[in-house]
């Protein structure tokens, strides 16, 4: 299991990582589809190439291909938007709210799966990039259509924790050279 080969990279010095990425995904009482697509969405979004080398193959083994499609689209679009929001909402000047952002947003309003599940992947993501805009709306959404919170902070464990493991073996993979 792939997962099981990531967890035993994890250096000792990290243990609590390797304890908590076996617990958001081993344990984790998210559906399959909502689970593996926020793995799969936020190991892209992670942007190490050894979580999404080890993970991937799981992701798409207990996704559907418009799952694991749309999980990667939500990654990519949330990579553009988190940069255009966060930027829009760190600047100073209050106007640019109120200008047009004319970039195609056409994958949130179609996704091709439940909505539900990929507000929950946007918002997975939007943890990753760090964009409070954007995590705010995709919460709202999610409470609006009913999902509770501790769900919603299932998807946001997930992300702190991919992203941890990511940036742990990243490093240590750098000072192996």
């Amino acid at each position: 299991m792939a997962l099981d080969e990531l967890k035993s990279a994890v250096p000792n010095y990290a243990k609590d990582l390797k304890l908590n990425l076996g617990s958001v995904i081993g344990n984790s009482n998210l559906p399959q589809q909502q689970l593996w697509g926020t793995v799969l969405a936020c190991a892209i979004a992670s942007r190490s190439p050894r979580v999404l080398r080890e993970l991937e193959p799981e992701a798409k083994a207990n996704l559907s291909p418009e799952a694991y499609t749309a999980a990667k689209s939500a990654a990519a679009i949330m990579a553009m938007n988190n940069v255009y929001y966060r930027t829009r909402h760190l600047l100073s000047d209050p106007e640019y709210g109120n200008l047009r952002a004319g970039l195609r947003m056409n994958v949130i309003g179609n996704p091709g799966v439940d909505k539900i599940d990929f507000e929950l992947w946007s918002l997975a993501v939007s943890a990753i990039n760090g964009c409070g805009m954007c995590l705010d709306s995709h919460e709202q959404v999610l409470r609006k259509a009913g999902v509770d919170r501790e769900t919603i902070q299932e998807a946001f464990k997930i992300a702190s924790v991919l992203q941890a493991v990511g940036a742990t073996l990243d490093a240590e993979a750098i000072l192996a050279e």
